[in-house]
């Protein structure tokens, strides 16, 4: 397989997969732009060495074009970010981007307008994807947080190029800390996995369960395991079908030696509000009409001192509605232990969309060792699965 390092870029024109899917405002503004940031190595390596770079990318989900999800949003702040000049093309293909992409001179960067303005992007047209591997000599995958999606530019166009195709340096970099963290970790390990459904994590939770010492619970998961073993959670989140897989997860804990741990004191509110009103309750005794929104002070005690005798920390998802003021503390403590534990040499790996919104808020995004910029990517890593943009690279 070629590393991008060891590749030279002169006079090639090279399709660059980012993922430029990021949050903006009802004005349009860029609320954070740590996706765009993260491919800048990438794109500089590429101009370095004297090629030119045009960007594939998507945003959001839209239904035909939609202008609110037009890549020249983000024109602005990439140009900012660059030293040469950022032409835009107002398609993905057709007849103006390929002028754009004929007349691109080297050292220069094309950024093509948003791949899902056509539905041939996600269904993983090959034609489509044919198209647009005809614009360029190398093909370098660097949207890892895309990698689970096998749609044609994240996946399918790499059969165009068997002699030229690679990850970027983040794409690179997300594997090579995931492979860290689940191959080769050093023990005690320690996953610390938040937000509102089991649903969402049972896959994750089964793989990590032959890898890990610890589980630490967080968020709606919580009033599940509790409801599961006879807990009354009031008007809190839980989900009834999944009671018998909470039930699975605490007696396959138990047959795999794995110490589960799920909230002791819960932060209750009577509305999911921020002014609402507030009460502390055990988490097995939520009264009726009381909604849990944040772990209790107990609980935070019992984790930080789990996480502070770990060697190997993995964290993904929020414990509790961190959006709101008053039912933050329990996130930002967690957060700050994981950063305590990193500051005295243990390996903390950071990831999901919620997770990095929280530590952008408490302004500690900087303060752990790595922090993905994948959700449901990463979440499929961490399963066990062969993610499509990963196999597509790797394969001869």
């Amino acid at each position: 397989m070629i590393h991008i390092q060891d590749y030279n870029f002169k006079d090639k024109k090279v399709l660059l997969r980012v993922d430029y899917n990021v949050p903006l405002s009802e004005k349009f503004e860029i609320e954070d732009a740590t996706r765009i940031d993260a491919s800048l190595p990438t794109i500089n390596k590429i101009l370095d060495d004297g090629g030119s770079v045009i960007i594939l990318s998507h945003l959001g989900r839209p239904k035909g074009v939609e202008k609110k999800y037009s890549l020249e949003h983000v024109l602005p702040y990439l140009q900012k970010k660059v030293d040469v000049k950022v032409f835009f093309a107002n398609d993905a293909i057709g007849k103006e981007a390929q002028r754009l992409v004929d007349t691109l001179p080297s050292r220069k960067i094309l950024l093509l307008e948003n791949l899902r303005f056509h539905e041939e992007e996600t269904k993983g047209d090959v034609e489509f994807a044919e198209k647009l591997a005809s614009y360029g000599d190398v093909y370098v995958n660097d949207a890892f947080s895309a990698a689970h999606r096998k749609h044609a530019s994240t996946a399918v166009i790499a059969q165009f190029f068997p002699k030229n195709k690679m990850f970027g340096f983040l794409m690179q970099k997300e594997i090579d800390n995931l492979n860290k963290v689940l191959l080769n970790p050093k023990l005690p390990f320690t996953a610390v996995l938040g937000g509102s459904k089991i649903k969402t994590k049972i896959d994750i939770i089964h793989h990590l369960l032959t890898r890990v010492d610890n589980i630490i619970l967080g968020g709606g998961m919580n009033y599940t395991l509790h409801k599961a073993m006879g807990g009354e959670v009031g008007a809190s989140l839980y989900e009834e079908d999944m009671i018998p897989v909470a039930k699975e997860i605490i007696a396959k804990a138990k047959e795999y030696n794995v110490n589960i741990y799920y909230s002791i004191d819960t932060v209750a509110a009577d509305a999911f509000s921020n002014t609402a009103y507030r009460r502390l309750y055990y988490t097995s005794k939520i009264p009726k009409g009381m909604e849990g929104l944040d772990i209790g002070p107990e609980t935070i005690m019992r984790y930080r001192e789990i996480i502070l005798k770990s060697a190997t920390i993995l964290w993904n998802g929020p414990l509790g509605v961190f959006e709101l003021d008053n039912f933050s503390n329990g996130t930002f403590m967690i957060a700050d232990a994981i950063v305590r534990a990193t500051e005295n040499g243990v390996f903390s790996l950071v990831g999901g969309g919620d997770t990095i919104a929280a530590i952008n808020k408490f302004k500690m995004a900087d303060k752990f060792n790595y922090v993905s910029t994948a959700g449901g990517a990463m979440l499929e890593f961490c399963e066990g699965r062969t993610l499509p943009g990963i196999k597509s690279i790797m394969e001869d």
